[in-house]
């Protein structure tokens, strides 16, 4: 379980195939902030834009770690095969604030930015994300964006999708990749968990 609280910035190092065919994934190189993986051990959970994966090799010294990406994974996310910076959020642990919301480090769908500017002293993040999230996303819900939980200022229905409008203040801008968001990008979502489980209830006879 992760808060969608940034608790550092990484960066892909190196992308290198597990296999010759489309059916295998890839293993990714990971290096992180000094000091970042004080305390994380070999199989421990850390999310990379989002999307939830095993420490599989660490390499402290040299302040490393890889993971290996499934093919499915590869398919259903964005920015984890290339390299590039990304989000990092270490496992929540019993004692740790919830300084967001729950996130499982489940990807539900890949989205797209429609408009990224500055208003006053903030910015305007305007996404599009895929029908099928529609009824799960609320004003004043949450929603994840490359692993950062965020507000949900206003949602307005197309044909296309739902339009999700959001606030970034400046400390987020800083200390995550979204300030390097543009028109026309995709993002990894992660929708609400409790709005997921009551969807599920409403839909299930008592």
């Amino acid at each position: 379980m992760f808060t969608g609280i940034i608790t550092g910035v990484g960066r892909i190092t190196a992308v290198h195939p597990l296999g010759a065919t489309a059916q295998h994934g890839k293993r990714l190189c990971i290096q992180t902030p000094p000091g970042y993986l004080a305390g994380v051990g070999l199989g421990d959970s850390i999310a990379l834009n989002g999307a939830c994966m095993t420490v599989t090799t660490l390499d402290l010294a040299a302040h490393e770690f890889t993971v290996e990406v499934s093919a499915e994974s590869l398919a259903h996310t964005a920015g984890l095969d290339r390299p590039g910076a990304v989000n990092l959020e270490q496992a929540l642990r019993a004692q740790d604030r919830l300084g967001g919301h729950i996130v499982t480090g489940h990807v539900d769908a890949v989205g797209r930015v429609l408009h990224f500017a500055p208003v006053g002293e903030s910015w305007a993040l305007h996404l599009l994300a895929p029908p099928a999230l529609a009824p799960y996303l609320a004003t004043k819900g949450s929603i994840t964006v490359n692993g950062v939980s965020l507000t949900v200022n206003a949602v307005f229905d197309r044909p296309e999708g739902c339009e999700c409008h959001l606030n970034l203040i400046g400390h987020t801008l800083s200390h995550t990749t979204l300030g390097q968001l543009q028109a026309g990008q995709p993002v990894n979502l992660e929708i609400d968990l409790i709005a997921r489980y009551v969807a599920r209830m409403l839909k299930t006879p008592a």
